[in-house]
């Protein structure tokens, strides 16, 4: 007997891989881990015949150290998404809601579905977390309620402000947790300090990961601090070993890498800017609209490792026109294509990639080289 509501789950579409391609679809860093931890890692692999520590002590220290919070304040799950489930499971019975903005991380809807949760999309407006219509949407069996921030694909960020009048409008038995896979890259000065906003919301948790900044993607290791209660019931619907030897190891060397990180996030960040700048020479000032679909930016500005290109009905024929010239985004049918930004030599491959494909596809004109390095 397999559940009947199974068949209509949608499936979880990694980004793709072609061989000989430049791939720009997970937003995975396109380098090692950092190089102390990778030494780490090597070191570890000579305990793998044992079972790791199922509590993840030394990690949940060392984080709860670094964050300035207590241990009963901190899980650690097999990446983000795994708490992002976690979570949905502790908070959520049959029946009851989940808010989240609409097109946000992939996983929300497949998430709520797992756990026989109901996911309630809210859209986005001009590509950002439209908070007030998300508010809105909280009823009577909304538990749990998530925001991206950055927001996956579009890059985008909430203020401080936003956040804190929207926080004022939620009741306090609906869980709110900021994901906050992005944070490391977010340059915007305006979002919110996810560790501050701890101390003033009791129903507040943020979830964060060492998959895409700190290069870890294949070891899968995310955190969450939160409530000493949530972390209680997010860590007893956990698999039992659920984060393996290697990863708590490259977990607890990471956080003690933050220059190493820093010289790499911020090498990221000069790329992003490199690619917004070049989008900004095709379409023009960013927020006057035009090039990209029902009348909006071809883009957004992003705080992430990432761009989003607004091509609403031409996403398919950009994504194909992309790969003709050897480089592979992640494509959103109808709606648009995200492009990771990784280091400046492949940045190079992926603007002369865009000077042929954007035309190809209608969204510009003779695409001009403004960012490139040549």
């Amino acid at each position: 007997m397999i559940r009947p509501d199974l068949s209509s789950l949608p499936a979880y579409v990694p980004g793709a891989s072609i061989p000989g391609a430049l791939k720009l679809a997970s937003n995975e860093s396109s380098l090692a881990p950092l190089p102390s931890v990778s030494a780490v890692i090597n070191d570890a692999t000579s305990h793998l015949n044992r079972y790791p520590d199922m509590a993840s002590g030394a990690l949940r220290e060392k984080l709860a150290q670094w964050l300035g919070v207590d241990l009963d304040n901190v899980a650690v799950g097999n990446g983000s998404s795994a708490l992002c489930q976690q979570l949905v499971q502790a908070t959520c019975q049959d029946g009851d809601e989940v808010v989240y903005a609409w097109r946000s991380f992939e996983a929300y809807p497949i998430l709520c579905k797992i756990a026989g949760a109901v996911g309630v999309g809210v859209p986005l407006k001009r590509g950002r977390h439209d908070l007030k219509a998300m508010s809105d949407a909280i009823g009577e069996r909304t538990r749990l309620v998530f925001v991206c921030n950055p927001n996956n694909p579009t890059g985008t960020t909430v203020s401080r402000d936003e956040f804190r009048e929207f926080m004022g409008r939620v009741p306090a038995h609906v869980t709110v947790v900021l994901d906050e896979a992005y944070v490391e890259y977010n340059r915007d000065g305006e979002s919110p300090v996810a560790l501050e906003e701890l101390q003033c919301y009791p129903n507040l948790a943020v979830c964060r990961t060492f998959s895409k900044a700190y290069g870890l993607a294949g070891l899968r290791l995310g955190y969450m601090v939160g409530p000493a209660e949530l972390v209680e019931a997010v860590n007893k619907v956990g698999i039992p070993f659920g984060v393996n030897a290697l990863a708590q190891a490259a977990g607890v060397a990471s956080v003690d890498a933050q220059a190493e990180l820093a010289a790499r996030v911020g090498a990221t960040v000069v790329e992003r800017e490199r690619v917004e700048a070049y989008l900004a020479g095709v379409a023009g000032d960013l927020a006057s609209g035009g090039a990209g679909a029902d009348g909006e930016p071809l883009t957004y500005p992003s705080q992430a490792n990432f761009v989003w290109l607004n091509a609403g009905e031409r996403a398919e024929a950009l994504d194909e026109a992309l790969k003709r010239e050897g480089v592979v985004a992640r494509c959103f049918a109808g709606e648009g294509v995200r492009v990771t930004v990784t280091t400046a030599e492949e940045t190079d491959v992926l603007l002369r990639a865009l000077d042929r494909a954007l035309p190809a596809a209608g969204l510009a004109g003779q695409a001009t080289s403004a960012g490139r390095a040549d």
